[in-house]
């Protein structure tokens, strides 16, 4: 491993392009804050942000409140939300809202220039703001990186991962980065006065995902491996509905298409939901992707049928789902289309307080990487977007009652050239990924858990200590499996094929730390007491 260069990064340093990093920024440099960003791709663009469809989930509509849009979160969370979070979601919606519309976002509107708002599961208003349809994320995140490299405050390094805290004196003073995946790799030590991770998921740890192969969770494997408290990680929410194709990360199919009347049939032409829920189509995500999976196993196939609540407005109004279609194939103005679950979004993650700060001094957690209690064990649809900017807009305001910021801008560190060899771990990944997809995902039992455990220890076992970002991918999928194994009850988007009941008993968060995870499972090992968050 070469020797580590050192970089001075101002007053905040944040890891992650995404939504939740450039719009943290964003505020902090607005509020005169040198802030560094680490990027580990060439622009801002390539985070799970960009690929959202479903839009941002706000209290913007005349029957619409706060208060309702509370008690949907409340009630999609399956008793472990968080009220004051969710309040603050709730409650800061409208003003952020405002924000990204100053930076250039243009929200679909009606012709008396009301929001064109949607409904999506679990919501009981129309509350979705969307733009160009299917859009959002891309749009948003064109916006806010365009602003974000215009501002003379913010310092966008390309090239770099964030790979392990740098904790001295029990304060995460920076951050240790790694220039690429080589045993030879470079490494920068880069320091600020504020450390905040915006690192996103854990869908790629699955071989099914929606997400981009980026989002492995190494920001919660790097945290936990330096002692923050995590929480709720068993909980993955599952997309009902990814088409069911070759592609790698598969496509979604947005909820919204569910939201404008497009229906779930089995092969045989009936209806999937009938039964099954009263809101059909619309009932939670876990439920409908439960049922979905159901069929599937059963050697069914599960098809999405749009024909007549979207019809020949497919190509207008979905442009993403529907080149994702034609690529596999599929015509969805006159085809059905194939789908099945696949690992989309966590409601676990970095404990939060409601400012970000996590249990580690100097260390701020926001986005999907952090939990802040606002989804509890199933995210209500299109609050994951709207959490990013609610927290990173309360992050950068905690962050600037801190210290006065600094007189002068500091110069970036080089990046953008690190070498970007083959991964020597990848075939280890692949089988991680697939026993992920198989063991953890939207069915579980103890067996299969308790095997994913031994193969997970046993490749921790053998990985170089140099080999950061994969020793945080493992650390991750250690932490979901082994918190999935521990609740033994069917709760959000935890289902267990031998518990499948919800325990009043458990609900309630049941944090975990690395070394408890690495204990999990072992024959000779204790159960831990668990502990209330």
């Amino acid at each position: 491993m070469s020797t580590a260069n050192e970089h001075l990064a101002g007053d905040a340093l944040i890891a992650g392009a995404g939504l939740a990093g450039l719009f943290t920024a964003l505020k902090l440099a607005d509020r005169g804050r040198q802030v560094t960003v680490l990027s580990g791709v060439a622009r801002p663009g390539g985070a799970t942000s960009t690929w959202a469809q479903g839009g941002i989930a706000a209290a913007l509509g005349p029957d619409d409140s706060a208060d309702l849009h509370v008690a949907d979160t409340l009630a999609a969370g399956d008793g472990l939300v968080d009220e004051a979070a969710a309040r603050a979601l709730a409650e800061d919606a409208p003003a952020r809202i405002a924000d990204l519309e100053a930076l250039g976002v243009a929200f679909d509107r009606r012709a008396d220039g009301s929001f064109a708002l949607g409904r999506e599961g679990a919501h009981s208003r129309n509350r979705i703001a969307h733009v160009g349809g299917d859009g959002a994320g891309a749009a948003i995140m064109k916006a806010l990186g365009q602003a974000a490299e215009a501002h003379p405050n913010i310092h966008i390094v390309p090239g770099w991962n964030a790979a392990d805290l740098i904790v001295e004196g029990g304060s995460v003073t920076g951050i240790m980065a790694r220039g690429g995946v080589e045993p030879d790799a470079p490494t920068l030590a880069v320091r600020a006065d504020t450390t905040v991770l915006a690192t996103g998921g854990v869908g790629a740890l699955y071989r099914v995902t929606t997400n981009p192969p980026g989002s492995r969770g190494h920001g919660l494997g790097l945290a936990a491996r330096a002692g923050a408290r995590v929480a709720d990680v068993e909980f993955v929410q599952f997309h009902p509905t990814a088409i069911a194709c070759d592609e790698d990360p598969a496509p979604l199919a947005t909820e919204a298409l569910r939201g404008e009347g497009a229906t779930l049939h089995r092969a045989d032409g009936s209806r999937l939901m009938e039964g099954v829920h009263p809101d059909l189509e619309l009932a939670p995500r876990d439920i409908v992707a439960r049922e979905i999976a159901r069929e599937i196993a059963r050697g069914g196939t599960v098809l999405l049928d749009c024909r007549t609540a979207v019809g020949a407005r497919f190509a207008e109004r979905f442009p993403a789902v529907h080149a994702a279609a034609l690529r596999a194939g599929i015509d969805p103005v006159t085809q059905m289309i194939p789908v099945a679950p696949a690992a989309h979004y966590h409601m676990g993650g970095v404990v939060t307080d409601l400012t970000g700060a996590t249990s580690l001094q100097g260390l701020y957690a926001c986005g999907e990487v952090s939990r802040t209690g606002a989804h509890g064990a199933n995210r209500l649809a299109s609050n994951s977007l709207l959490e990013s900017i609610v927290f990173g807009a309360r992050i950068a305001d905690a962050v600037a009652g801190l210290t006065p910021g600094t007189s002068a801008p500091k110069a970036a560190p080089q990046g953008g050239e690190a070498p970007k060899g083959p991964d020597p771990h990848a075939a280890q990944i692949m089988h991680l990924r697939t026993a992920m997809s198989l063991s953890v995902g939207v069915a579980r039992e103890a067996g299969q858990l308790a095997a994913t455990l031994d193969m997970i220890r046993s490749f921790d076992a053998d990985a170089r200590p140099e080999a950061s970002g994969y020793r945080n991918m493992l650390a991750a999928a250690l932490l979901i499996t082994a918190a999935a194994h521990r609740r033994h009850e069917s709760r959000g988007g935890h289902a267990r094929l031998d518990y499948p009941q919800a325990d009043d008993a458990l609900g309630r968060p049941l944090p975990l730390t690395l070394d408890e995870a690495r204990a999990t499972g072992l024959a000779a090992a204790p159960t831990p007491v668990q502990k209330t968050a």
